[in-house]
């Protein structure tokens, strides 16, 4: 709804529950259908994230872990300690869907993600295990290891 505003106008919202947080979201979020009054003041078009060439399958190159996660080094980190399934990382990410859909983005958000990897899709859990700090790595994950082949509310598949 946002892309539709100018800078000055305000427009209130009706978004749908699967467009929102769904039914029964838990975690102290609203369920249901939400209503929003927006005025929009300014527009900072911020950093971009651009698409890359390589989103719809991994290139030949790319390592396959046995669980079917594909992935390419696309800068080298430093040391040989790398985290457990335990761990707390702090990341800079971008995810895209295989048709070049731009879902989510820290980078975007300009600020890093912190989270422990055993509390986010099991795809991540395992390939930022195999990354050192400082190491950018592109994963070509499988939906069995995300948000499943045909997620629901607003997921990417």
């Amino acid at each position: 709804g946002l892309q539709l505003m100018a800078p000055g106008e305000k427009r209130r919202f009706w978004i749908p529950s699967d467009l929102a947080y769904g039914d029964n979201p838990g975690g102290g979020r609203p369920g249901g259908s939400l209503v929003f009054d927006v005025e929009l003041y300014s527009v900072d078009r911020g950093p971009r994230v651009p698409t890359p060439d390589d989103v719809s399958g991994p290139p030949s190159d790319a390592e396959v872990t046995a669980s079917g996660i594909a992935s390419k080094v696309l800068k080298v980190g430093v040391g040989k300690e790398k985290p457990q399934s335990s761990s707390t990382v702090t990341v800079d990410y971008s995810g895209w869907t295989t048709d070049g859909r731009l879902f989510d983005s820290s980078v975007l958000r300009g600020r890093p993600a912190t989270f422990r990897l055993d509390q986010v899709i099991q795809g991540w859990t395992e390939g930022v295990q195999l990354m050192v700090v400082g190491e950018k790595r592109r994963f070509w994950i499988p939906g069995a290891l995300a948000y499943g082949d045909n997620p629901s509310g607003g997921k990417p598949a």
